[in-house]
Parts: structure tokens; sequence; C-alpha cells
């Protein structure tokens, strides 16, 4: 990702150091510089893939990805469980 806007602003922009979680206001500076990034997807897709827990990814907040993250396991609307016993294929 040497193309990556973050590259070009101090780290603590995405992880903030010794705050907790992001205020909105760090949030709104990283999507910022997020919005100009030619690898935004690749970053988003990286840390969803490697369960990056903290900080912004690809200009999505650590809690935004946690629900990305719940949504891919939940079955669509209408589809039925499994019966007890059975595993689905």
């Amino acid at each position: 990702m040497n193309r990556a806007e973050c590259q070009k602003v101090d780290p603590e922009v995405f992880f903030p150091i010794g705050s907790g979680s992001l205020t909105p206001a760090q949030v709104a500076e990283a999507r910022a510089v997020c919005g100009r990034c030619p690898v935004r997807q690749d970053c988003l897709r990286y840390a969803l893939e490697t369960g990056q827990g903290h900080g912004v990814w690809g200009g999505i907040d650590e809690d935004e990805r946690r629900v990305m993250r719940s949504g891919s396991r939940r079955r669509p609307v209408g589809a039925s469980r499994p019966e007890r016993g059975h595993r689905a294929r």
C-alpha cells in the first residue's frame, strides 16, 4: 500500500494513543484522508480479513467494521435453520 494517503499523515489520526475510542472529529479527519485514497478498498478488505479491531481503516471505524463482520455471519432473511443434528451444506 505504498500509494496510501495515510502514509502522508500522523498515524494518530487513525489510531489515537491513550484516548480509548476515536472521537467524532478524529473519525471525520481520518475519513477525509481515506476519501481521497486510491487504495481505500484494499485497506478496508485487509482490516476485515485480519480482524483489525482498532482505528479507521478504509474510511470505516471500529464499530462499523464490527457490524460488518457480524452481519456477514447472519443468515439471510427467510433462510431456514438447519434441522437439529443436521449440518447445512
